[in-house]
């Protein structure tokens, strides 16, 4: 390394030299009468600090903006004001690199550059302070010696002399150049100071600075402080409990809180928990250390911990996404149904091209024995996800859904998380049986509890009681079952998707016992597959003559019964395969339950066949009517609601405006009563849907016309005779075809509805529509002889 010899340093001020060679610098600034140490790499600038060297060592300083990538510095990136100065040393590395310590002289304003190449060299003014003193530039020096002494404490890098440095400069300027220069700013702050030349404005600016200077240091302090505060705290922790971990080891004597806090806590680090999870965790687990484990409250903290580690929150199992493999599933599990079976279908279509869909909240309406529960189970195997069923029915108490609060004493979390961690996945498909029978007392409604449970935009964050910290449940494809849905809250019922599983007809029982009921019967009665076998003509005798349902369940019984008679006589040596027939059914179920009385109950004047809706499914009722002397009377027996037996008033009604069109004579209920009864009086009975079914019944009576046979109707009436639409087309036409119907006349507005009919029964049933009750009358009843 060759180093510039010292000469004598004395510098005339006064007379400066009017041009200067310019070394752009761009991290820092030089002040008068500062020393600043510097780095010169580039080849030109090396040049220029030689040939100053080897004259009157002055070159002038001049901060610049960095240029961008591959361009040269140009004098536009140059400050105008920049700084003279003096080489005090020089010294250079076997790279060429001069290093330079330079002592700051006056300030400069560059009038114009004279040279650009190889260096830059320019025409220069010097600037001199303006100087003014007055009260208020000796108070800003004190409060910027004040604020400098404050950074010279708070910074470690500063030794304590310079505060008494700065003390001892006499001149406002030259006290403003040495604080602007120390203190941690950038090139451009430092460039404001050195270009004011008015003393009591380079105060103000270095007053400002150093204030920002200063709070961004305490603030460091502060944080500094409360670090080392807390470090401190869990030293201290950690020596202590070393020290106890020491005692008790020396007494052979085992700390089970420490062991059993330090298991918690290797669980919550382990289970990456949310983040409002975790922290209530830890909290709970800080307390849960200070605590004796004789203390009540510590096998409370213990359970809440061991709810929070095992829930799943994070674990997901995939999904399936296999269209044909689902839809393979679906159809093996279940015959029918296909509407349930599109829509799961549909779901796993939209989660294979939007994998973040939020699930559905789905429900399954239908009559007991239609396959809803099991529909679940079958679509969980589909989606390759953990099912979990609950039964709502008779639940009255809310804390059920949302769980109780850890103040009480054995308070756990609701069904819904329970059933969360049984299935070990945020994800499963989670069936709400019977949600049509959930009730409410003093204890809260349940069904308001669900509106969150069951809500996409809500559920994502839903709060059990027990818990107390949001869990995601907008993973989870909930399912509902319901016979009706009359008994669901309109607030409930309008977050679900309504899809109605309403029954089987005769032909789709049949093959539901084929391919499902007679296997599952063999198998649980211990018959081998050729031990027992059933004829087509069998099973439909047991679906006709001992079961009339829509579901499937009294089907199930009675072939399970069949079977046991079977495995009897296996048993006994009797036979060694059984085949059943329709000959030999009754020996196996006793006498026929269900006969037609069709023809028998319709070929009297004054008998009609309704059909009517019910919880379990349609049903057909008889309407039967009859007159006798009296005076003026109508009388209603079976059970009948309130709006049956108004139907029946405005049936009777028609019947009397419109008795000359009828061919009736118009004084006949003058002197008669009439009678109308409907069969079945222990069930009560009502709705509207009954009207066209009485007026017809009156009609044949009072015409002398018997309805034709095999007939059936349903419909609502007006006074003026007019037929209005129903609701339970479907259930109604099962149960019309369940009974031998060949005919049935519906009103014309609910022709729409024949859509949901099964084409068999579409194609077994002639369906005949009406808008007015003239109309009905001509299309139900026979000729006249």
């Amino acid at each position: 390394m060759a180093q510039s010899p010292n000469p004598d340093m004395e510098v005339d001020k006064d007379n400066l030299p009017d041009t200067l060679p310019i070394l752009p610098i761009f991290d820092s600034a030089l002040f008068p009468k500062m020393v600043l140490p510097l780095v010169v790499m580039q080849g030109e600038s090396v040049k220029l600090v030689d040939e100053a060297m080897n004259k009157d060592r002055m070159i002038g300083l001049a901060v610049g903006r960095k240029p961008e990538e591959n361009r040269e510095v140009s004098p536009d990136d140059l400050h105008a004001v920049g700084t003279s100065a003096l080489i005090m040393k020089m010294a250079k590395n076997e790279d060429e690199r001069a290093q330079l310590l330079v002592q700051g002289l006056s300030r400069f304003r560059i009038i114009e550059f004279i040279e650009v190449k190889p260096y830059f060299r320019a025409r220069v003014e010097h600037l001199k302070d303006e100087e003014v003193s007055d009260n208020e530039v000796e108070a800003l020096e004190n409060t910027v010696l004040d604020q400098f002494r404050r950074i010279v404490e708070l910074s470690p890098g500063l030794p304590d002399e310079m505060a008494a440095m700065a003390k001892s400069i006499d001149e406002a300027g030259v006290l403003a150049d040495m604080i602007g220069s120390t203190i941690n700013t950038g090139a451009e702050e430092k460039q404001k100071i050195l270009e004011t030349l008015n003393v009591k404005e380079r105060l103000r600016e270095v007053n400002r600075q150093i204030n920002h200077q200063v709070e961004i240091l305490e603030l460091g302090d502060k944080i500094q402080t409360q670090v080392k505060g807390d470090m401190d705290q869990r030293q201290k922790e950690y020596y202590l409990r070393q020290q106890l971990k020491a005692i008790q080891e020396e007494l052979g004597e085992q700390d089970e809180t420490s062991v059993e806090v330090e298991e918690y806590r290797t669980k919550i680090d382990e289970k990456n928990l949310p983040e409002e999870a975790k922290k209530e965790a830890e909290r709970e687990l800080k307390r849960m250390s200070r605590m004796h484990p004789s203390a009540s409250e510590y096998t409370v903290v213990s359970t809440y911990l061991d709810w929070i580690t095992t829930l799943p929150w994070n674990e997901s199992t995939p999904d399936v996404l296999d269209i044909k493999k689902a839809r393979k599933v679906l159809d093996e599990d279940h015959y029918g149904l296909e509407k349930a079976k599109r829509r799961i279908i549909e779901y796993l279509a939209v989660r294979k091209l939007n994998p973040e869909s939020k699930g559905p909240i789905l429900c399954f309406v239908g009559p007991p024995g239609t396959g809803k529960t099991s529909l679940g189970r079958s679509i969980a195997r589909a989606l390759g996800r953990k099912f979990v069923r609950i039964s709502l029915g008779g639940v009255r108490d809310e804390a059920e859904i949302r769980g109780h609060r850890r103040t009480y004493v054995g308070a756990m979390p609701g069904r819904v998380i329970q059933g969360i961690r049984r299935a070990e996945s945020n994800n499963p498909v989670f069936m709400l049986d019977e949600i049509d029978k959930v009730g409410s007392d003093f204890r809260g409604d349940p069904s308001s509890a669900l509106l969150e449970v069951l809500d996409p935009e809500q559920n994502y964050t839903f709060s059990d009681h027990y818990l107390d910290i949001p869990f995601d449940l907008s993973k989870v494809m909930f399912i509902t079952t319901a016979n009706i849905l009359d008994t669901v809250p309109p607030a409930l019922r309008d977050r679900m998707e309504v899809l109605k599983l309403l029954g089987y007809t005769d032909e789709e029982k049949v093959k539901i016992a084929n391919r499902f009921l007679i296997p599952r019967q063999r198998a649980e009665n211990g018959l081998k597959a050729d031990g027992i076998t059933f004829t087509r003509g069998a099973i439909k005798n047991i679906i006709s003559d001992y079961t009339r349902e829509a579901g499937l369940r009294n089907l199930e019984r009675e072939i399970a019964t069949v079977c046991r008679g079977a495995a009897t006589k296996i048993a006994e040596d009797k036979a060694q395969t059984v085949r059943i027939k329709a000959a030999n059914i009754s020996s196996y179920l006793g006498p026929i339950r269900f006969t037609s009385e069709m023809a028998e109950r319709t070929s009297t004047p004054g008998v009609a066949t309704g059909l009517a809706w019910t919880q379990t499914g349609g049903e057909i009722l008889f309407v039967e009517a009859t007159a006798m002397k009296g005076n003026k009377n109508m009388t209603l027996t079976g059970q009948l609601g309130d709006v049956m037996k108004e139907s029946a008033a405005a049936a009777l009604s028609f019947i009397r405006a419109n008795a000359k069109n009828l061919g009736i004579e118009e004084q006949f209920y003058e002197e008669h009563d009439i009678h109308i009864h409907v069969p079945a009086g222990a069930i009560p009975k009502d709705g509207p849907s009954a009207g066209v079914t009485m007026l017809t019944a009156l009609a044949s009576l009072l015409t002398g016309r018997t309805v034709k046979d095999r007939l059936a109707m349903t419909g609502e009436i007006t006074l003026r005779g007019q037929v209005l639409p129903i609701g339970g087309v479907k259930e109604k036409t099962l149960a019309a075809h369940r009974a031998g119907i060949e005919t049935v006349i519906l009103p014309k507005r609910n022709k729409k509805d024949l859509e949901d009919v099964p084409k068999k029964v579409q194609k077994d049933i002639q369906f005949l529509f009406a808008d007015s009750m003239m109309e009905v009358i001509e299309l139900a009843l026979e000729k006249r002889r």
